[in-house]
């Protein structure tokens, strides 16, 4: 269900594994009490969501202020997050900007618009990997869905998304929480997790080309951004 990456005074930052949801749903125990169960530690808070499909970096408050801090950080757009994803379809462009409002489809799906009132903001690399095409994608927003629906626009959904690419056959969805910087208190933080490193995250991150290149954006504060 997870792993724990670092356990501080403050918060708790885990790796949420794919399939798990980070509400109860049909779990026995939430994920919340299941990581405190874990660390015999106090109530925990919900500073941010992944997807249930997503696996990777989801960060934890340990108290009230150190949650509302960190949450009011997302909401200003103050912490640096990476996503990396797999699609097997060619995108319509390499790299650059994925911006427009977003709205309710059928089902639980959401769409692009071509309107600005409000638009989610994606910047985005891309490049091809023994026949599939892997992602870097940042996120300047954080809408609900926003990567999914993003790659979907430019014609790459991701393999193993169940409701974007519901045809697609695969071991999980190619979501992955790749990498998290944030400040608290004055100090700090910067995480990474690579997916490639262990089995569990999915047969496809194992491809020596996806490891390949996953290994080239290790660094991926420093790379030459799209411009917003």
């Amino acid at each position: 269900m997870f792993d724990i990456v670092d356990d501080q005074a403050q918060f708790v930052l885990i790796n949420k594994h794919a399939s798990v949801s980070v509400h109860k749903d049909e779990q026995e125990t939430g994920l919340l009490d299941e990581v405190r169960r874990y660390l015999g530690c106090g109530p925990l808070y919900l500073v941010h969501r992944l997807d249930k499909m997503t696996s990777g970096l989801l960060l934890l408050g340990k108290t009230q202020q150190a949650a509302s801090e960190l949450s009011q950080a997302f909401a200003q757009r103050k912490v640096e997050k990476f996503y990396l994803a797999i699609s097997d379809k060619k995108p319509k462009k390499k790299q650059g900007l994925i911006k427009g409002d977003m709205a309710k489809s059928r089902r639980s799906m959401w769409k692009l618009m071509p309107t600005m009132e409000n638009p989610a903001i994606t910047q985005f690399f891309s490049a091809s990997a023994q026949g599939y095409r892997i992602f870097l994608c940042k996120p300047k927003t954080g809408k609900t869905h926003q990567i999914r629906v993003a790659l979907k626009s430019v014609g790459s959904p991701i393999v193993g998304d169940p409701i974007y690419s519901p045809s697609s056959d695969s071991d999980r969805g190619y979501l992955h929480a790749f990498s998290l910087s944030f400040e608290l208190e004055g100090d700090s933080y910067r995480y990474q997790l690579d997916p490639s490193s262990d089995s569990r995250f999915g047969e496809l991150w194992k491809l020596p080309a996806i490891q390949q290149q996953i290994s080239e954006w290790q660094q991926p504060q420093r790379l030459n951004w799209p411009k917003i």
